[in-house]
Parts: structure tokens; C-alpha cells; sequence
């Protein structure tokens, strides 16, 4: 699963502590976690998370951010990219999902990127949101005026999963893939 998210900490310490136990609940499900690849932040809360439960843990940061941020330096694997939209792309080819946790403008841009990939077409991995304390309940009342102003289809905006307990929102991003999944298994069996 790619976690995006800040690499600040925020003005909510739930947002660090929710991040931790994000990563840790994806460790105890088996779930690889896939990320920016820093130490600081929400990014490194999720990452410590998961290795405080032995999880596996890939990180994919561009060399010219790893003179600038701080870098894990205790992942499973950590890939060094040129560019920006190289860790986007190898971020997305190794993810089999996406979930946003709180950040700036950054985590924002990438999840609206791979959602915007899902309406496209793209592909079909589930993309969600954890509302941690509420955070991303104005975007979602933003994404809604846009159905209502006509320039999503509501459909599209129900691929979008959101809910503010990391269980259920895994149970919920697994019950996607597997529907995703049987589609693309019901196509092959057409042609």
C-alpha cells in the first residue's frame, strides 16, 4: 500500500500518533508499505510504525531530496530515484492501493493524482483517505460541490474510500481491489 503523507508533523499530535499506528496496522495485516522514504514527519511516524511490528518497509526518495531530508535508514528497501515523477511512477508501480494521511500540498497533489488515474482508467487501485481528527473533511465537501457543479460523476467520487478508523478503511481498500480484481479476471475471460 503507498502512504502519502506529510513529512511535518503537523499542529495535531494525533496526526503523528494516527500515522503511527497506521503503519503499525499494516504491518500486523502483512501489508508492505511503500512511501517517501524520510525520517521525519508523519512519513517517518507511518515507517516507524510499521517496523516496530517487523513490517516491510520501501521507501523511494529522489536523490536531490536525500541531501535535504532526513532519510530512513532502517527500511526493508530504500529505491533512489532522478526525479519527482520517477518516485511518483515507482511509487505507483509498486503499490497495489493508495491512502492519504494528513500533509500539505505535496500529499494532496499525489493522491488526487492516482484518484484522477483511477477515474481516467488508469488503473483500478483503491485510493482513500484516513480523516484523521477530521483533516480532510473540507476536501471532501470540496470534492462533493464538484459533483453537484457537474464536473465528477458521482460514481467517480464513491471510488474514493474515506473513513477515519485505519481498520475499517483497509477492510473497505481490500474489498475494492478484490471487486477490481474479479472485473479485470471477468474481462480476460471475454476476449
Amino acid at each position: 500500500l503507498c502512504v502519502y503523507c506529510g513529512s511535518s508533523r503537523g499542529s495535531n499530535p494525533e496526526y503523528e500518533a494516527g500515522a503511527y499506528r497506521f503503519g503499525q496496522t499494516l504491518a500486523e495485516r502483512g501489508v508492505r508499505l511503500v512511501y517517501g522514504g524520510g525520517n521525519v514527519g508523519l512519513m517517518g511516524a507511518v515507517a516507524n510504525g510499521a517496523l516496530s511490528k517487523a513490517g516491510y518497509v520501501i521507501g523511494v526518495m529522489p536523490k536531490r531530496l536525500i541531501e535535504k531530508e532526513v532519510q530512513h535508514t532502517c527500511l526493508t528497501e530504500l529505491h533512489s530515484v532522478d526525479s519527482m515523477h520517477e518516485r511518483k511512477r515507482k511509487m505507483a508501480d509498486l503499490a497495489d492501493g493508495f491512502v492519504a494521511l494528513p500533509g500539505g500540498i505535496g500529499t494532496l497533489e499525489e493522491i488526487l493524482e492516482v484518484f484522477t488515474w483511477t477515474q481516467l482508467g488508469f488503473h483500478e487501485k483503491p485510493c482513500g483517505l484516513l480523516n484523521l481528527q477530521g483533516f480532510y473533511t473540507p476536501l471532501i465537501e470540496f470534492l462533493e460541490r464538484i459533483v453537484e457543479q457537474r464536473f465528477m460523476k458521482p460514481e467517480h467520487l464513491s471510488n474514493l474510500i474515506v473513513e477515519d478508523d485505519e481498520e475499517l478503511l483497509l477492510s473497505r481498500l481490500e474489498a475494492y481491489r478484490h471487486v477490481a480484481i474479479d472485473k479485470w479476471i471477468d474481462r480476460k475471460k471475454e476476449a
